[in-house]
């Protein structure tokens, strides 16, 4: 009974040091998850500005611009698939690899190649394990993506919607992000990125029915949207990075609250069975004593006959 006893108490201690560790990484995922809102909504008014600026040389010129204009019939597209360098963080990553599985099976309905470009470690392993093609990866930022990371993953998008599907362009680009809803929600979504959907543009950032003001374009409209476009590109998969961080940062915050919950269910259930064990380790051992002092009873009176 004694070896018992012990084994629960091993368990029970080893149970507290996980606990201690979930605990410490549940505060330092929710004291990120405040920095990577603030980040987000400080990037937000320069995205919008962006987009209405894209937005009024597209629309205020007759320009057919190759980011803008819609291909008549596709054969390839691009996807950027967003995921994080760490575990630890529950369905994060695999709820984003299943939302871009879902899209390539999409695509490929549509009669389109996909080439698939990676961010983060989680999915550059899961593509790696399957033996799938992956045309581009980036890892090391994921937590705390700056916008220097943003250019480095546009720069190889754009040159490839900039070259024809011929030479090993495409003609589409999307992205797989997890959006931020709030602490407890995070959904992993997906959007078509370029050629640009004008309306769709304009009604996502609240200027649908605005009179956008005329403009002179110089050097040419077609030199400005060659200037914006990337800027435009960039700054979207930049909003995209600090929305998956922050969504990174509450799952992480939900899995390790949760498995701390579980620590401290785990060691009450260890403690009540050690309690257990130890008060049938001291009847037994009262039995014994009480066995013992009955037999010499015993055979003190029996000498004494």
């Amino acid at each position: 009974m004694g070896a018992q006893l012990r084994v629960y108490k091993r368990r029970i201690r080893a149970i507290t040091a996980t606990k201690k560790i979930t605990k410490a990484m549940e505060m330092i995922a929710a004291s990120r998850i405040v920095k990577a809102q603030r980040k987000v909504a400080a990037s937000m008014p320069y995205a919008t500005e962006l987009t209405r600026a894209v937005t009024a040389v597209a629309t205020g010129s007759n320009t057919k611009h190759a980011l803008t204009t819609e291909v008549e019939a596709p054969v390839r597209a691009a996807i950027v698939l967003i995921t994080s360098d760490r575990g630890l963080a529950g369905g994060y990553s695999s709820n984003a690899i299943k939302q871009a599985e879902r899209l390539t099976e999409r695509l490929r309905g549509e009669g389109k190649e996909v080439d698939t470009y990676i961010v983060g470690r989680k999915g550059v392993a899961y593509y790696g394990f399957r033996e799938r093609k992956v045309t581009e990866s980036w890892t090391g930022f994921t937590d705390s993506p700056a916008y220097a990371d943003a250019k480095r993953v546009a720069a190889p998008l754009i040159e490839a919607i900039q070259t024809a599907t011929a030479e090993g362009g495409v003609d589409e680009l999307h992205i797989v992000f997890t959006e931020f809803v709030s602490m407890m929600t995070q959904n992993a979504v997906d959007g078509r990125m370029l050629p640009l959907s004008l309306d769709k543009v304009e009604e996502e950032d609240g200027a649908k029915g605005e009179i956008l003001p005329l403009f002179d374009f110089e050097p040419s409209a077609e030199d400005v949207l060659d200037a914006l476009l990337p800027r435009y590109v960039e700054s979207r998969i930049y909003n995209a990075l600090l929305q998956s961080a922050a969504s990174e940062h509450a799952a992480r915050r939900r899995a390790m609250k949760s498995a701390t919950d579980n620590a401290g269910d785990l060691i009450k259930s260890l403690s009540r069975l050690a309690n257990a064990a130890r008060q049938a380790e001291i009847t037994q051992e009262i039995s014994e004593i009480v066995g013992g002092a009955s037999a010499m009873a015993d055979a003190t009176a029996g000498s004494d006959k």
